[in-house]
């Protein structure tokens, strides 16, 4: 019978935990942040303050999200795809000591490549028209 190990145990749900804790922390900020922006704009408009054109503009393209979706896919695609061709470069090389290291290595490059591709394609189709680009 094998022994239980409880503090590998105990490490995968720290790590877990932690990656968690991560997330759930950047997803509580970015909304605290959006609320605070928007109690600034409701606070002016009961001030009777006038609200120029830039600041209103400023604090909806806040909220809207990200306008450059198409820039940050064509990045994320041109960083993954490198990561790939090096995964498998390693796998090759790693292969030459460890035989069993190469199939895995390689076909997680290929998988990463095939997921930079997928990044790519939806970068240009997510691309804004060429009347609106300019």
């Amino acid at each position: 019978m094998e022994e239980i190990n409880i503090g590998a145990g105990l490490m995968s749900i720290a790590f877990w935990g932690f990656l968690a804790a991560v997330v759930v922390g950047g997803m509580w900020y970015s909304i605290r942040e959006k609320e605070v922006q928007q109690e600034t704009l409701r606070r002016l408009i009961e001030s009777g303050q006038p609200i120029d054109e830039t600041l209103a503009d400023r604090f909806m393209a806040i909220n809207r999200g990200n306008d450059h979706l198409d820039r940050d896919l064509r990045v994320g695609g041109m960083i993954c795809l490198p990561i790939s061709i090096g995964l498998a470069v390693f796998g090759v090389i790693l292969g030459t000591q460890y035989e069993e290291a190469l199939m895995p290595l390689v076909g997680v490059g290929v998988l990463l490549a095939f997921v930079s591709i997928g990044l790519l394609v939806a970068a240009r189709v997510a691309s804004p028209p060429r009347q609106q680009r300019d």
